[in-house]
């Protein structure tokens, strides 16, 4: 499947109408590539200042200036960052230059501006120039005037570019769906044009080009005596969600009070606490409409934006994993709050079966783990990295289905958690990591086959093969213990299998977890060769130095003591 972008039907139109000259000026970039990616499209509308000189040259210079400094500002500012630093030196150029000759005095321009990036959009704002919304034939208003109401006069700006050495600018974002008109206009249109009828002229299968046109000719012809200047941009395609809008998205949002059994939140009654962690809660949640549970995870109220960029990760990469072997996350039109809800499996854990005393057989083991390790496949074939394997966050399912949890601290495409956001648990389980991750090796391939050979393992004799690790023990590996010490019924292809999983190099390894799999769906048919044991030399290669070493220091000590005899 190709990479979609976000693409725009985009139009504008500017008339002087009844004024003697045009102060409004409106231009947008659509740029490609990376620039799209980073920075998105930008489009932006100004009215110079009426009734005084250089408002056009205000105007203009304010959008031109906008649209070439904002693609210079750094990728890794935000975009009310990026606009922000744009607009306030602009301001600060305009208000110096108003007040150096008389000809210049009062120069100044309202501005509205919007940048489409991904599936978000942002708005900055000063003035009374306006950024309309029509979406599902409802036209909602943007942003907000800032003029003060006389009685005598029109509305007076309260605020514009140039008009104050200090700028306040209004900032909103939301997100896109495909169909999104947006309108950006001059006062000259809004004023004499109704809600009801910029929705007739909005509402049209024509062009953008062809929209902003009927849309200026029909101010004038409704007897606005100001310049008209309509910019119309239609969302044609959208792509797929990233990781920096589902953080912009899920960041947005008010983290929710704890909640209680019986309560509710955005329609969704609350049934029980699943797991409560330092940071983050589960809860089962219901429908009251059709009966149906999910599982909706969230932070506690005191989470920072850390916490946030977490957890909007972890929903962005679960959103990425389509299989039956994962729980699939869902899309909640009413979320007024910081979550993100999933499908709701009754069930328990594998780690719950053993608490509960369950004892598996070699065959029930090795079935689960032909499952699990089909779910990993299906991880890697992603470019995912799970981190945190083990039986906790194995889920088997009443439908007999087995299922991997929680990819809170998994890592993708060269993005990982740890390094670029704080995270919401420690990535991994030390009795289940692999020797090499704690040298500080990057987890990859290798260490999650080597955690399923861990579980597997353990989920047969309850033991691990280098002993319990605890957190913070900087551990030792020898061999590993051969699982048929404590399940002596274990066949011999299948400890082969097992010892191979959790080898203590990667390179005595499985490659990949079709290999893994084919190991064990071949079975005793085509059985491993594995060592039991590492021979003693191998295991310390300068051992025979410390033998000879020793076996000199001997021989010169009993030579000495035969010395010393005569």
């Amino acid at each position: 499947m190709s990479k979609t972008s976000l693409q725009i039907d985009l139009g504008y139109t500017s008339l002087a109408g009844l004024r003697p000259r045009n102060e409004d000026y409106c231009a947008g970039v659509t740029p490609d590539g990376e620039a799209l990616e980073n920075k998105g499209i930008l489009i932006a509308v100004a009215d110079g200042v009426g009734g005084h000189a250089n408002g056009r040259e205000a105007s203009e210079y304010c959008v031109r200036s906008l649209l070439a400094d904002y693609y210079s500002t750094p990728d890794t500012w935000s975009i009310p960052q990026s606009l922000d630093k744009v607009i306030v030196a602009l301001n600060r150029w305009l208000y110096s230059h108003s007040r150096r000759a008389r000809e210049t005095a009062g120069m100044a321009t309202t501005l509205s501006a919007v940048v489409l990036r991904g599936r978000r959009y942002a708005i900055a704002h000063v003035g009374d120039t306006r950024v309309y919304l029509l979406r599902n034939g409802e036209l909602s208003l943007l942003t907000s005037d800032h003029v003060w109401k006389h009685p005598e006069l029109n509305n007076v700006l309260s605020r514009a570019v140039g008009l104050d050495a200090n700028l306040p600018i209004d900032f909103t974002d939301g997100n896109l769906v495909e169909g999104d008109l947006f309108l950006l206009a001059s006062d000259g249109v809004w004023n004499v044009l109704g809600d009801a009828r910029l929705i007739k002229l909005l509402e049209t299968p024509e062009s953008a080009e062809d929209i902003a046109a009927r849309i200026t000719l029909a101010a004038l012809e409704a007897g606005s005596d100001d310049n008209c200047t309509a910019l119309v941009a239609r969302i044609t395609q959208l792509p797929a969600d990233s990781l920096r809008d589902n953080v912009a998205s899920i960041g947005a949002l008010p983290l929710p009070q704890r909640l209680k059994p019986g309560q509710s939140i955005d329609g969704l009654e609350v049934l029980e606490v699943i797991h409560d962690s330092r940071i983050t809660v589960l809860y089962r949640v219901k429908d009251p409409r059709n009966g149906q549970n999910y599982a909706l995870k969230t932070l506690h109220s005191d989470a920072d934006a850390a916490d946030t960029a977490a957890i909007a990760y972890e929903e962005w990469l679960a959103r990425r994993v389509s299989s039956a072997h994962f729980p699939q996350v869902l899309d909640w039109p009413q979320r007024s709050r910081l979550y993100y809800l999933s499908t709701w499996h009754e069930g328990a854990t594998l780690a719950r079966h053993l608490e509960m005393g369950r004892r598996f057989t070699t065959v029930e083991g090795t079935d689960l783990a032909t499952r699990i390790l089909k779910a990993v496949a299906t991880l890697h074939r992603l470019g995912i990295i799970h981190r945190d394997i083990k039986p906790d966050n194995l889920h088997l399912g009443a439908d007999g289905r087995l299922r991997v949890l929680d990819l809170g601290v998994a890592a993708s495409d060269g993005l990982d958690a740890e390094e670029t956001f704080n995270e919401i648990n420690n990535p991994g389980t030390p009795s289940y990591m692999a020797p090499e991750l704690f040298n500080g090796t990057p987890a990859n391939e290798s260490s999650d086959l080597y955690s399923v050979g861990v579980t597997l393992y353990h989920l047969l004799t309850r033991k691990y093969p280098y002993g319990e690790i605890e957190p913070f023990q900087t551990p030792r590996f020898g061999d590993p213990i051969p699982p048929t010490r404590y399940r002596p019924d274990i066949p011999e292809w299948l400890e082969s299998v097992i010892l191979k999983g959790v080898a203590r190099k990667p390179a005595d390894r499985f490659e990949a977890a079709e290999e893994f799999l084919l190991a064990l769906e071949q079975g005793a048919q085509r059985p491993l060769r594995v060592a039991r044991r590492t021979p003693l030399l191998k295991r310390d290669p300068l051992l025979s130095i410390k033998l000879l070493a020793a076996a000199s220091l001997v021989l010169n000590a009993l030579l000495l003591f035969l010395l010393l005899a005569k």
